[in-house]
């Protein structure tokens, strides 16, 4: 049988009291994007701001990913792909957020100030 000690007791505590601190300092309230990254298989990574609004057809894989910049906001409006998962991510306009046709091989990625993590690996 296993006794619990005092220096158990206060490494609990202090992991318990330290949790919400580091959730909300690595993974919550994340800023206002700044910039919209658009990474392609067949081309370069386009990086382009936010607040011009365009409209933008990238090529993929399977054919042409239609994407959308509007009032500091981007989104998939088409895709050639089955699933449509990409259009039904919808708006993206905070830092760190990101969309994806994988079938396609087109990623959009929102980039600000703060970077934000949605894993933290040892």
């Amino acid at each position: 049988m296993t006794r619990t000690t005092l220096a158990d007791k206060i490494v609990v505590t202090l992991a318990v009291l330290l949790l919400p601190f580091l959730y909300i300092e690595f993974w919550g309230n994340s800023s206002q994007g700044e910039v919209v990254q658009i990474r392609s298989a067949n081309s370069e990574t386009i990086t382009l701001p936010l607040d011009q609004d365009k409209q933008l057809k990238i090529a993929g894989a399977l054919g042409i990913s239609t994407i959308e910049i509007k009032d500091r906001q981007v989104r998939f409006i088409d895709s050639p792909c089955k699933g449509k998962q990409c259009i039904m991510t919808g708006w993206l306009n905070k830092d760190g957020q990101l969309a994806a046709c994988l079938p396609n091989g087109v990623t959009v990625q929102i980039i600000g100030r703060d970077h934000r993590f949605d894993a933290v690996n040892f």
